[in-house]
């Protein structure tokens, strides 16, 4: 995945390292958050058990 990544970021010409955990991390606040989905419902999405490991991110 981190592979693909790193393809797609060399395309586009972007100078940051892309990782799987900052891809779902940008999914976490961009995608969901900002656009009004509960944090429970991220949460389940993300496959946490505990409601916890969702908020320290």
């Amino acid at each position: 995945m981190n592979s693909y990544l790193k393809e797609i970021a060399d395309f586009s010409g972007g100078q940051k390292q892309i990782t799987f955990n900052i891809a779902r991390h940008t999914f976490d606040t961009t995608v969901t958050l900002l656009n009004g989905i509960p944090i429970e419902s991220l949460s389940k999405m993300l496959g946490h058990t505990n409601i916890q490991t969702t908020t320290l991110r």
